[in-house]
């Protein structure tokens, strides 16, 4: 096996192999041309990040500044948006469902460093996947760990700490995250009442 096969087999890998630094090459140079983009270059921007990553769908918006390590190991699923200061660290495959939302500086992180220094020094390391679900709202600086799963319909609070999975509709917060309440009809409910609120006055303004 190479070592990028090992790499993202979950094995130990060297992270100095010549594969693996043309491939974060490539990354780094579409990154740097993605943040060099303007307001006005939308559409280059989107050709940018579909060359960048492995999937996505149509409508993908990202604000510069945008890093990863590789971009081909991440899949992102329809109409995606994710702030300022996005950081993905995709050793291992990074997905995304669709209809997600990412706060600004939340980052995203696969990489496994040995706990034994020798090692470490060496350059060795491993990586453990990361998979968020549809219809999911991260909150901004939260960080997500290595291995973890967050499912549908979930909202995880800014400046959390993900580091064990989270189930369908809840809203979980804190750090290390944890499970606040679920998400529950009341609250469909209450967002159903503010968005016919809204209706009404925009109808208003523009009969």
């Amino acid at each position: 096996m190479t070592q990028k096969e090992m790499m993202l087999s979950g094995m130990l890998y060297d992270s100095r192999d010549k594969e693996l630094r043309e491939d974060a090459a490539r990354s780094r140079r579409i990154t740097r041309l993605f943040n060099n983009t303007t307001e006005e270059q939308n559409s280059y921007r989107t050709q940018l990040l579909k060359e960048l990553f492995g999937r996505t769908g149509e409508n993908i918006y990202i604000e510069p500044p945008f890093r990863c390590d590789y971009g081909s190991n991440t899949y992102i699923g329809e109409n995606f948006y994710a702030n300022f200061d996005c950081i993905i660290l995709d050793v291992a495959e990074v997905h995304i469902g669709k209809n997600c939302l990412l706060g600004p500086r939340v980052c995203i992180y696969t990489p496994v460093h040995p706990y034994d220094a020798e090692i470490r020094a060496m350059g060795i390391e491993k990586a453990k996947p990361v998979t968020i679900g549809d219809n999911v709202w991260v909150g901004g600086n939260a960080v997500i760990n290595p291995g973890v799963n967050i499912g549908n319909n979930v909202i995880i609070g800014s400046g959390s700490v993900v580091t064990k999975d989270i189930p369908d509709n809840v809203i979980a917060a804190g750090n290390p995250c944890r499970i606040i309440r679920p998400i529950t009809d009341n609250d469909k409910e209450y967002w159903q009442s503010e968005l016919e609120k809204w209706r009404r006055r925009a109808a208003a303004v523009n009969p």
